[in-house]
């Protein structure tokens, strides 16, 4: 995992793959899936909760 700032919670699709170490279009796969929950927050902002993150990496 690459560290990120210790008080960032939200991450962009492109943050969030960097963060797990995996592709965007596989962050978007997950979201599909339901093994994470995108919330948006306006039309064109999407972003992952970082404790969602953290979970997904708990059980892969």
């Amino acid at each position: 995992m690459e560290t990120q700032t210790p008080h960032k919670q939200n991450f962009r699709a492109k943050e969030a793959a960097e963060y797990l170490g995996i592709a965007v279009s596989t962050v978007w796969l997950y979201a599909k899936q339901g093994r994470l929950s995108p919330v948006k927050l306006s039309p064109r902002i999407t972003v992952f909760k970082k404790n969602d993150l953290d979970n997904l990496t708990a059980v892969v």
